[in-house]
């Protein structure tokens, strides 16, 4: 039977899906290795990858030939959210006059600390 090799980017070995026919859907793919991983669709989405060509495919009608490779990454539904973003400003202090790399947190616009 025709199968898909996958795997999921953080682990070692190789697990298959089978299926009928010379190609699988995306889409199909993702819902059935949802199935085998026991993982909820409104918790994650899958990302796919060709493990060869690291060719992302993103829509769930693209066709993935058989006995292809593929690498699996788990992402949140809405996609990744970050709480706070941090950037590095310098500044000169005026006792000593020398450049020294400030952390400013740009949420809390009036809080800064040195960083090391």
């Amino acid at each position: 039977m025709p199968c898909v090799h996958y795997k999921f980017s953080s682990l070692l070995h190789y697990d298959t899906v089978t299926f009928s026919g010379l190609n699988i859907t995306l889409g199909d793919l993702k819902r059935q290795i949802m199935g085998r991983q026991k993982l909820k669709v409104a918790n994650c989405e899958l990302q796919i990858m060709n493990a060869q060509t690291r060719e992302e495919y993103t829509d769930d009608n693209t066709l993935i030939p058989k006995n292809s490779s593929v690498i699996v990454r788990r992402v949140p539904v809405s996609g990744v959210k970050t709480t706070s973003k941090t950037r590095v400003i310098t500044r000169t202090e005026p006792a000593s006059g020398t450049p020294k790399a400030v952390c400013k947190n740009t949420i809390s616009h009036f809080f800064s600390t040195h960083c090391t």
